[in-house]
């Protein structure tokens, strides 16, 4: 099977843009996923909210569209409810999930919903030249905190695994090996699927040194069924930057229960 996943729209991000390692690592996902009989490429349906992220539909050649910012998470449950069949992946960044729709997120982890949901996460809103989001970093300076952000950033692996998400993982999108068995054992589990990908805003942004240096990944031996550990690994006491799935469980699902 030879899938052509690409299209021809030229691509617009920034050159060296880290959304560029997420597009191929996913299309690659997609492929292995098909090719292994896992998945149908017709049974796919993708779609992203508001910002940097969303031109990623652009780029692939198969079902997809654009919700309303912060809304792809219940225009895509709206679709596996409509049709449970399909698979689904919502793309996402940090402000459009995190800041605009983070209601949507956090019900859909409740519900366990059987979808896929990616954040591009820059730590900023990047689209509109670099605000605050929901995980900027204490300190972080942009148009509308010239003084610096006060806030703490919010843990979305710890709030997803609150909300009842049950496939929780993070992983760092210049990793492009690692990302794609990410992607891959995200859109096989049912169930609700999370991926917070870390990815620097070479334009605004940019952590590429931060995160060469402070990347960790979970050890082998991790218990992913472990939710009191899972919940803590999301955390080293040396700042480094746990990267892995870090829980997985199958319990029914949205659609199952309808």
């Amino acid at each position: 099977m030879s899938l052509q996943l690409g299209t021809y729209a030229k691509i617009s991000w920034c050159p060296g843009c880290p959304n560029n390692q997420i597009l191929v690592a996913f299309r690659k996902a997609v492929t292995e996923l098909c090719e292994s009989g896992a998945l149908k490429e017709e049974n796919i349906v993708a779609a992203a909210g508001i910002g940097c992220h969303a031109k990623i539909l652009d780029y692939l050649n198969m079902n997809t569209f654009n919700a309303l910012h912060g809304r792809a998470i219940p225009a895509i449950e709206g679709v596996k409810a409509a049709n449970p069949a399909l698979t689904v992946v919502a793309f996402s960044g940090d402000g459009d999930s995190y800041s605009e729709g983070l209601t949507h997120l956090i019900h859909a982890a409740q519900r366990n919903s059987d979808i896929n949901v990616f954040i591009h996460d820059n730590q900023i809103f990047a689209l509109t030249t670099g605000q605050a989001t929901a995980t900027s970093p204490k300190g972080f300076k942009g148009l509308t905190r010239p003084s610096g952000s006060i806030e703490e950033p919010i843990d979305p692996l710890r709030m997803m695994m609150n909300a009842g998400a049950t496939f929780v993982a993070r992983t760092y999108a210049g990793e492009f090996e690692k990302t794609k068995e990410i992607m891959k054992a995200a859109i096989a589990h049912k169930g609700m699927s999370f991926i917070d990908i870390a990815q620097p805003c070479i334009t605004f942004f940019d952590t590429r040194d931060f995160y060469k240096d402070n990347i960790t990944w979970l050890p082998e031996g991790h218990n992913v069924t472990d939710l009191d550990a899972a919940y803590h690994a999301t955390k080293q006491s040396d700042g480094k930057i746990p990267m892995g799935i870090f829980y997985q469980v199958e319990t029914p699902t949205f659609e199952q229960q309808l």
